[in-house]
């Protein structure tokens, strides 16, 4: 049975950083996409960054040049470095998986992910 376990979110304030870890047990296939979501209040979950088996990342805009996503295979954890935090980064944040030969343009999309976590809090004060 697969599971996924976020965690490392909290309380920064806007400049900050964080490192949030998502723990996977359990086997799902040797090609997967795994990515990060973020849902803050009222709004619609989205995507932020993507990695694909062969390492390959994808990150949203709105996060480029401040968020790393990353995965340590041999331990099957997934990471996301968040520098230079603001407030509009607040939000429920999620890893999630799929069976995948690779993350497509479709990585930002929660519909086409399988596996989910059950999300850290990241808050982010002015």
């Amino acid at each position: 049975q697969v599971h996924l376990e976020e965690s490392g979110g909290g309380s920064v304030q806007a400049g900050g950083s964080l490192r949030l870890s998502c723990t996977q047990s359990g086997y799902i296939s040797s090609s997967i996409c795994m990515a990060w979501f973020r849902q803050a209040p009222g709004k619609e979950r989205e995507g932020v960054a993507s990695i694909d088996s062969a390492g390959t990342t994808k990150h949203a805009d709105s996060v480029k040049g401040r968020f790393t996503i990353s995965k340590d295979n041999v331990e099957n954890i997934l990471y996301l470095q968040m520098n230079s935090l603001e407030p509009a980064d607040t939000g429920m944040y999620y890893c999630a998986a799929t069976v995948s030969w690779g993350c497509g343009s479709w990585y930002r999309q929660s519909k086409f992910y399988n596996y989910w976590g059950q999300g850290t809090q990241v808050t982010v004060s002015s």
